[in-house]
């Protein structure tokens, strides 16, 4: 089962925090149960000083026992026992019990003085020592017992302290860890919700940058960037689709008049091959059109160069200055070719670009009046610009002259023409292809359209 993002941060959260409260917890008995062992070893070392004392100013066995006995009567949880070296008890405290007996478990340190005894369900800390009485040169064996019960009892109540008090922590870490994530991640579910209002119908909802964390607001301007692109992109596209449909309307009735017209009556046959011969020319319209729409369609993709090559630009344009001559002629038109350079990319789709730069500044240019292409080359890139004399183009309307079937004037005729309105927009997929530009101004009685490619080692 897969966790939400909330549930992981809390799990891992809570864990963190059982962690560390455990192993504070634990660490606290550790040392409380070493500051007691070192306590009952301290209280040890002082009954051993004690007994020291009485046994080097005792005058006789009797005496020590007294002495001893007197000493020791009011410390009820210490054991007592004194042996000689032949191992025979000469005294013991209480006197009801001796301290250690068989079958009881001693543990002691590497040194064999201090350990651990275990009796009758008791737990005792000892202490083993030689002492040397006034009263003899033999050395007797002492070994004190203190009973370590008051400590157990104290550890075994701050464990269960403890242990209701790490439940109680964990609990609430995980609660606070829970309300932390949550609040945390709201942005997220904010976003989810402006995410989930965008339709087709709503393309204005953006992610909001100004109220989400500083870790987020990257990814809500990257979302916000893409959400502008879709709706550039779906703008564009609905304004194709209108305009398309609008573009083959307009072939597609006539096709349909002069068919219905031609089959409402019985006609001759010249009158017939005029019907198809009009017919052609509008499919011929309508095919161009759609291959038009495919080359845009695939430089758009952002595809490879199908045929790149090193080639004048200077050759390319005079080429078409050529083709162009007879339309240019009828227009008393002299075109201007100056300026060399040379470009890396794919010749035809470079002539293609001029080329329509070239037929719209004839089709525009007054009679008798001014063409010229200028090629400039740097370090950088390499420019063609055509300029041609002529009425101004709207500065408004520039910015979407390089648009799918935009015409700067819709209700200006050309009957030389067959354009579809397409031919600037494959100008700028073609500059685009090449990682260039296109660019037009429009002042002063001149249009001025700039082709610019960026310039590439052969």
């Amino acid at each position: 089962m897969k966790l939400s993002l909330t549930r992981r941060l809390t799990l891992f959260f809570t864990v963190a925090a059982a962690v560390v409260v455990l192993g504070l917890g634990s660490m606290f008995l550790v040392e409380t149960e070493r500051h007691f062992v070192e306590l009952d070893r301290m209280v040890l070392q002082d009954k051993r000083h004690l007994i020291e004392e009485i046994l080097r100013n005792a005058n006789s066995a009797e005496d020590a026992r007294w002495r001893l006995s007197e000493a020791l009567n009011y410390h009820h949880d210490l054991r007592v026992m004194v042996k000689d070296g032949h191992g025979k008890a000469v005294f013991q405290f209480p006197d009801s019990e001796a301290p250690v007996q068989g079958g009881d478990r001693l543990h002691t340190d590497e040194q064999g003085t201090f350990g651990v005894w275990h009796h009758g369900g008791a737990e005792f800390h000892t202490l083993g020592f030689d002492a040397v009485p006034a009263y003899s040169a033999a050395a007797l064996k002492v070994l004190i017992a203190a009973d370590t019960m008051h400590h157990v009892q104290f550890l075994n109540g701050l464990r269960r302290s403890l242990v209701i008090y790490v439940m109680a922590a964990i609990a609430a870490c995980g609660l606070l860890s829970w309300f932390a994530a949550r609040q945390g991640l709201a942005p997220l579910r904010e976003m989810k919700s402006r995410a989930a209002a965008v339709t087709s119908q709503k393309l204005t909802e953006r992610m909001p940058v100004e109220t989400v964390p500083v870790e987020m607001a990257d990814l809500a301007q990257e979302l916000n960037r893409m959400l502008g692109r879709l709706q550039d992109d779906f703008q564009r596209l609905t304004d194709f689709s209108s305009d398309l449909a609008h573009e083959l309307r307009t072939p597609i009735s006539n096709l349909l008049t002069q068919t219905q017209v031609a089959l409402a009556s019985k006609r001759d046959a010249a009158t017939y091959r005029d019907i198809l011969a009009s017919n052609a020319e509008e499919f011929q319209r309508l095919a161009r059109m759609v291959s038009d729409m495919l080359f845009l369609a695939k430089t758009e993709r952002g595809v490879d160069l199908p045929h790149k090559e090193r080639f004048s630009a200077r050759q390319e344009v005079q080429a078409l200055l050529d083709f162009y001559e007879a339309v240019a002629d009828e227009k008393h038109i002299q075109p201007r070719l100056e300026g060399e350079g040379s470009m890396e990319g794919d010749r035809l789709m470079f002539r293609r670009a001029v080329s329509n730069l070239l037929s719209n500044a004839l089709r525009y240019t007054p009679e008798a009046g001014e063409v010229a292409i200028h090629i400039s080359a740097s370090a950088t890139a390499t420019e063609v610009t055509v300029e041609n004399t002529g009425p101004e183009i709207d500065p408004k309307k520039l910015p979407r002259l390089f648009d799918r079937f935009y015409r700067a004037d819709p209700a200006r005729a050309h009957p030389d023409s067959d354009g579809s309105g397409l031919g600037l927009a494959i100008t700028r997929a073609i500059a685009v292809a090449h990682g260039g530009s296109v660019s037009v101004t429009s002042a002063q009685g001149r249009t001025r359209f700039v082709l610019k490619f960026p310039s590439r080692q052969a």
